[in-house]
């Protein structure tokens, strides 16, 4: 699989990357069954022989029960560490932790980030993150608590490098006036039924843009900043699947096109992505190794202007104005 720079950094990931939140199983904080850890492998071996180097991680998935099966099922594989490329996410906080009364919430303070980057270090078994994602935007944040975290985390050898996810231009240039590193990827949703990130320039002076989603894109690609994009098929409904009665139009299109280039559907959703002059890397979030495979096929579909509107059309359910 062919690779793409990662920002402004020096790492070179494959195109398509793999999402490891379903590894642990169930949510709870039960020990890893032996049958999702069976999954678990399955879906990892499918990823590498895809091509796939790039995998992405959160603190909270399965309550952490998806760092450790990934950890696990990665040694048993026996690729390289040197070889891939890790990266986690950390911020979100689930209610009833550490008391009970604790609500839902996130946290960016400097002991939490510590404490959760060792955490998931542990659990992957890895003695450094390639790269470490600010989760979701903590309203109460304070910068400079994030950048001493950096710095720690850095000098300690533990993080190469630094991003966010589900940020916006304003709050990211809050962090980089205070980080010494630059922030390599921003983590959006983004697929062909949520496309706000471009929809907000479209409709530019026809009406209101998504909240959060103007000029996020286009900032991102002036700040040589990545997008990686989660939930790149939608849970199936980038194929026009789960019976959603305005998708009909989207899957006759997609339909279409992958019987026209040979390849399934998934990959025409993953090459619309991929045909995007930004550099998108899909995080693909299925352990579905037969879905993995299928979205990796888009690495040889390429996409016309008019092939990539017309699913963008379709995606969208109206005309452009």
């Amino acid at each position: 699989m062919r690779t793409l720079p990662l920002g402004s950094s020096q790492l070179h990931a494959t195109r398509i990357a793999l999402g490891c939140m379903p590894f642990g199983g169930e949510w709870n904080t039960q020990p890893v069954t032996a049958e999702a850890k069976a999954r678990a492998k399955n879906a990892l071996r499918a990823a590498i022989d895809a091509g796939i180097r790039c995998f992405d991680h959160a603190d909270i998935y399965c309550m952490g029960k998806s760092e450790s099966a990934f950890g696990e099922v990665f040694r048993e594989l026996g690729t390289r560490r040197q070889d891939v490329i890790l990266q986690s996410k950390v911020g979100i906080r689930f209610g009833g932790e550490p008391e009970p009364t604790a609500p839902h919430r996130f946290d960016f303070s400097y002991e939490h980030i510590i404490r959760a980057a060792e955490g998931s270090l542990r659990r992957l078994g890895t003695d450094y993150l390639d790269i470490y994602l600010l989760h979701r935007p903590d309203a109460l944040v304070e910068p400079e608590e994030v950048a001493r975290a950096f710095d720690d985390l850095q000098q300690q050898g533990k993080v190469l490098h630094f991003g966010v996810s589900n940020h916006a231009p304003a709050q990211i240039d809050l962090l980089r006036r205070y980080l010494r590193q630059p922030l390599v990827v921003n983590q959006l949703e983004f697929n062909l039924v949520h496309t706000a990130l471009i929809d907000a320039a479209i409709v530019a002076n026809q009406r209101v843009p998504s909240l959060g989603a103007d000029g996020i894109l286009d900032y991102c690609r002036l700040n040589n900043i990545t997008v990686q994009a989660w939930a790149p098929l939608a849970q199936g409904r980038a194929l026009g699947g789960n019976g959603d009665p305005k998708a009909a139009e989207l899957a006759r299109v997609v339909t279409t096109l992958a019987r026209a280039k040979e390849v399934p559907p998934e990959a025409i959703a993953i090459a619309w992505l991929l045909r995007h002059p930004a550099g998108i890397q899909p995080v693909l979030g299925s352990a579905d190794p037969v879905r993995i495979a299928a979205a990796c096929a888009a690495e040889n579909v390429t996409l016309s202007r008019e092939e990539w509107y017309m699913l963008y059309v379709a995606g969208r359910g109206e005309k452009l104005p």
